[in-house]
């Protein structure tokens, strides 16, 4: 961590120094919100439901001209009006009485979703580069769910539904931690610069059309977008679900299990960047599907004794295997992208990212709703194993269609590529 630190540019040290404190705010209310939406402000849980997709329709929506916007103004401009939203969005939230000011709260919400994800990337892309990237991104990565996950268990202890104001105070934590990023941006950020201003002599910008012609690009976004699907678009629905009905644990233990994640993350990703630094990052690819199939194979045999302390083990040790599988996919995927970018698309290239990480978090959620509301919890098992092979394939495909530097390796060491 230490020769970490040293090779990062003082731009890469202000940037990583307070995303822990940055996530804090986030982790005190991502876990509660639906909560407080039901049972604080009365709405139904049907109508809870829609509300909570907003979020994740609006960042969809948005992405894609986030990144244009990225690439013509810089990403600084455009991650200081999503702050912005995201501000109002969480303070009008805190105070939201009414669906439709939920609603609107929610989606301002999303717009900075929308954006933070290809803003901070082209960001970190433009201060960093090489295997340090890697690395960085990786160690973001952890202190991310650092501080989500210590903003969980916090909020966890205030938070009581019988005293809305509890609520309301971890919405305004939520705003006001967007004030740290906003005064990076404002202060010691303020002459970064993640476009390049063109002139008549240049080429012009590749548009989305053009990016996504690119085999490489195509891959890696349906590499992310399985990813998803089987990944973070399950960690709030079809493994709670999974694990409530058919392995039938407490809830205390699922909530046990995302602190299992957390810690996972957070004392493994600086072994799991060591290991893996000049290996090729389709094969880490590789080794993360074939430990995330492993990890959902253990959640399958829980739910084969249910209401059982081995349930309860297999609950726990789901969430600690697949956290090891994070540490391998949040260095390499976005690293990838930015490595095939250029600096003048490189807003757009991170978006595409966003999407295809939105995308299966969207309808992740859905096949899961489907198939256990059957009661079919072998066949959501078996999908999920199968998106796992579906990675591994990918890529290999991807190794096929890139350089052996955008792959994480030097030139001299690699191959080249069809």
């Amino acid at each position: 961590m230490r020769t970490f630190w040293r090779a990062l540019p003082t731009e890469g040290r202000w940037l990583l120094s307070t995303v822990a404190i940055q996530t804090l705010g986030r982790g005190l209310t991502l876990p509660f919100t639906i909560i407080y939406l039901h049972e604080v402000r009365g709405f139904d849980l049907g109508l809870s439901g829609v509300l909570m997709s907003l979020i994740a329709v609006t960042g969809l929506i948005v992405t894609g001209p986030g990144g244009t916007l990225i690439d013509r103004f810089g990403a600084r401009v455009v991650l200081l009006t999503g702050l912005v939203a995201m501000i109002v969005g969480c303070t009008m939230l805190a105070f939201a009485t009414d669906p439709a000011v939920a609603a609107v709260a929610l989606v301002l919400i999303g717009v900075n979703f929308g954006v933070s994800w290809p803003g901070f990337n082209a960001l970190i892309a433009s201060v960093v580069e090489g295997d340090l990237r890697q690395q960085y991104f990786g160690v973001n990565f952890a202190l991310i769910n650092l501080g989500i996950g210590v903003g969980g268990i916090v909020g966890g202890f205030y938070v009581d539904v019988h005293e809305p104001e509890t609520f309301t105070t971890i919405f305004l934590i939520d705003a006001a931690s967007s004030l740290i990023p906003m005064a990076l941006l404002l202060g010691p950020l303020r002459h970064v610069r993640t476009h390049v201003e063109s002139t008549e002599a240049d080429p012009p910008a590749e548009g989305y059309r053009q990016i996504l012609r690119r085999p490489a690009v195509l891959w890696v976004t349906l590499l992310t977008f399985i990813a998803m699907f089987i990944g973070y678009g399950q960690m709030e629905a079809g493994f709670p679900a999974y694990a409530r009905q058919v392995a039938e644990v407490d809830t205390r233990v699922i909530g046990f299990a995302f602190a299992v994640n957390t810690a996972v993350i957070v004392l493994l990703q600086f072994t799991v960047l060591k290991l893996i630094r000049g290996h090729r990052r389709t094969r880490v690819m590789q080794v993360m599907a074939l430990v995330w199939a492993i990890s959902w194979l253990v959640l399958g045999a829980a739910g084969l004794l249910p209401d059982t302390v081995v349930a309860v083990i297999g609950v726990l040790a789901f969430m600690g295997i697949f956290a090891f599988g994070e540490t391998m996919l949040q260095p390499t995927v976005p690293a990838v992208y930015n490595d095939l970018a250029s600096d003048r698309s490189r807003g757009r290239y991170n978006a595409i990212n966003a999407a295809a990480f939105q995308g299966g978090a969207i309808t992740g959620p859905i096949a899961a709703g489907l198939l256990l509301d059957q009661g079919l919890g072998g066949w959501f098992i078996a999908v999920m194993v199968a998106g796992c092979a579906g990675i591994a394939v990918l890529a290999l495909a991807l190794e096929r269609r890139i350089t052996p530097s955008v792959n994480g390796v030097p030139v001299a060491a690699g191959e080249a590529a069809d």
